[in-house]
């Protein structure tokens, strides 16, 4: 009885971390690559306890989630950033227009910042399809994902042949299909695209508002 109720523990913190995510049981086993999502539900039924393989199998996929405690419920879910200072390659250039071309260009500049590692790029937004959420003349923070790396509900600037652009990724009807939707809906639509259509992603980290 012991065992089991430390598996139900395990369980809540799991179950909490899926939450954050917006992720269903299935769709987050299927993302952190799990074949299954019996593995999971086996956890939450109580017969088994969290494997130091599902822990990192998690914290690979989200490094904000302490994989020591998912494992033993000490300390905090998040784990504390532990990224120094980065310069960030800074394009003063406009992100939709740019990125199909960006082995082409130069940074203008460097951006500091202690959040973001050297991945990252920065470039300006100036469409309005996202408006007013993200405000034409911002400074989009950006990091270049795998395509399988999606999440939906998250803001990702897709690149289709050479066109670029900042939407919302959502789940569609389609198999094996996208939904970009912009935060705009008084002059941008909705727009379904299979998946094979999208050649590179970079995931929106945050962005600056330049507007006063």
């Amino acid at each position: 009885m012991k065992q089991k109720t430390e598996n139900n523990n395990e369980w809540k913190r799991l179950e909490e971390v899926i939450a954050w995510t917006g992720m269903s049981t299935n769709y987050f086993a299927r993302f952190i690559g799990l074949p299954r999502g019996e593995n999971l539900y086996q956890i939450r039924k109580g017969n088994n306890g969290i494997s130091k393989d599902v822990a990192h199998k998690v914290a690979e996929k989200f490094p904000e989630i302490s994989e020591m405690w998912l494992l033993t419920g000490n300390g905090e879910m998040f784990a504390p950033p532990q990224v120094p200072a980065s310069k960030i390659p800074f394009y003063r250039q406009d992100a939709e227009q740019a990125l199909p071309r960006l082995n082409e260009l130069m940074p203008d500049e460097h951006i500091c910042l202690s959040l973001l590692d050297e991945q990252h790029i920065a470039l300006i937004y100036m469409s309005r399809a996202m408006h007013p959420r993200i405000p034409s003349g911002s400074i989009l923070f950006l990091k270049e994902i795998n395509p399988e790396q999606i999440i939906p509900g998250n803001d990702y600037m897709i690149l289709c042949g050479e066109q670029a652009m900042l939407r919302t990724v959502r789940t569609s009807s389609k198999p094996d299909a996208w939904r970009l939707e912009p935060a705009n809906h008084e002059d941008f639509d909705d727009w379904e695209i299979p998946a094979s259509f999208i050649g590179k992603v970079w995931k929106v980290a945050g962005h600056l508002s330049t507007n006063k």
